[in-house]
């Protein structure tokens, strides 16, 4: 398999040689992991059930970590999942790459479309299932949300959503979800949306929505060829934690399990009780998205963007973004991702990626750091 070199790994070959100004100290604003301790009563759960690893877990999860999950989207979706419509996993990373695999393997010449820029391991997922790529170019042109074309739609027989979006932070509309799910039934591919950053918006008023909630109101009750990611990773600042679901159409999701079981992917009985607890709570989430909320709020004073609806991401247009990088790095020992090397065709070309993960005097320090070389760098 000829895999593409990660964006991480394409950062350090573009610095690599670049002497860092040593002046500061050194910040990287690159990764989408939250920089904040997990919450101590999650820690406390994972401390107080290390009894439990002398035992084998199921594959299909136990059923306290479902109702823990159905629960968290029936309060944040008022979608009430049964059992068999939802399958615990090791975050989403995992299933994103092997669902792919799974579902494409009995089709003849496999076609899957994702955003794109995008999450690699997307790009990933369809390299090992041998599967012809069609991108959903997303531009500042048409908002960042891709367009809806019928002609390669008919060819797909898996098509990846991700929003609200990484990098580019867009959140998309109830009313555009409910076309897609459409389309999905019209044409007969798998619909999936990745929400994992679902949970962190600033405006009650603007929670981002769900493709489960699209299937509800197009009649798609039993969520015929769609399904959703979601995971705790972000919301509760436990990226290692690793915990996530994957929900929606049962029949799909039957067979996925039957294949699970030969991944070997069960997750240890202490790390579902604590994944539990984590998704039952709502208060440190909160915490969360108000820290998140004030990263934003400085970034709008110093460098004067715009607040997106949801993730930790900005999207900052600069001229050129592998120089705007190196030297970003060279003069004021800043890190930032270059929007080219999170998408394919052009797509991220003249953005960087900036991940506010950090606490608010942090934030402002590298940000004023950051605004400074924007009004030198020429």
């Amino acid at each position: 398999m000829n895999f593409e070199t990660y964006p991480f790994e394409k950062l350090n070959e573009l610095l690599a040689g670049i002497l860092p100004n040593e002046k500061y100290k050194p910040s990287s604003l690159t990764i989408g992991e939250p920089q904040f301790e997990t919450p101590q009563f999650i820690q406390d759960e994972l401390k107080n059930t290390t009894n439990l690893l002398n035992k084998y877990p199921k594959s299909a999860g136990e059923d306290y970590l479902k109702e823990s999950m159905i629960n968290f989207v029936k309060r944040r979706f008022d979608i009430v999942l049964k059992k068999s419509e939802i399958i615990p996993t090791f975050g989403t990373r995992e299933v994103l790459f092997n669902f792919p695999q799974f579902y494409l393997f009995d089709k003849q010449n496999p076609i899957m479309a994702f955003t794109n820029p995008f999450y690699q391991i997307y790009e990933g997922a369809a390299i090992a299932s041998r599967a012809k790529i069609i991108h959903l170019n997303l531009t500042k042109e048409n908002n960042f949300i891709p367009i809806i074309d019928d002609e390669q739609l008919k060819k797909c027989d898996l098509v990846i959503l991700n929003f609200p979006n990484n990098p580019t932070s867009a959140t998309i509309s109830k009313e555009e979800l409910k076309k897609w799910v459409k389309k999905s039934l019209e044409f007969d591919f798998v619909l999936i949306n990745d929400e994992c950053y679902s949970e962190l918006y600033f405006d009650e008023n603007k929670k981002p929505v769900s493709l489960l909630e699209a299937c509800k109101e197009v009649g798609n009750y039993e969520f015929k060829n769609c399904l959703i990611l979601n995971s705790i990773s972000k919301r509760n600042s436990a990226p290692g934690l690793r915990n996530g679901f994957i929900a929606g159409d049962k029949n799909i999701l039957k067979e996925y399990l039957k294949y699970r079981t030969y991944v070997g992917c069960a997750l240890s009985l202490p790390l579902q009780k604590t994944a539990s607890v984590a998704w039952d709570d709502e208060n440190s989430v909160q915490n969360f998205r108000d820290i998140y909320k004030k990263n934003f709020d400085i970034a709008k004073d110093i460098l004067g963007i715009k607040i997106p609806d949801a993730t930790f991401y900005i999207w900052l247009e600069v001229k050129d973004e592998l120089e705007f990088t190196k030297e970003l790095y060279r003069q004021k020992n800043i890190k930032v991702l270059p929007g080219s090397f999170l998408g394919r065709d052009g797509m991220g070309k003249g953005y960087v990626r900036i991940a506010l993960v950090e606490n608010e005097i942090k934030t402002k320090e590298v940000l004023t750091r950051l605004k400074d070389f924007m009004k030198e760098y020429k």
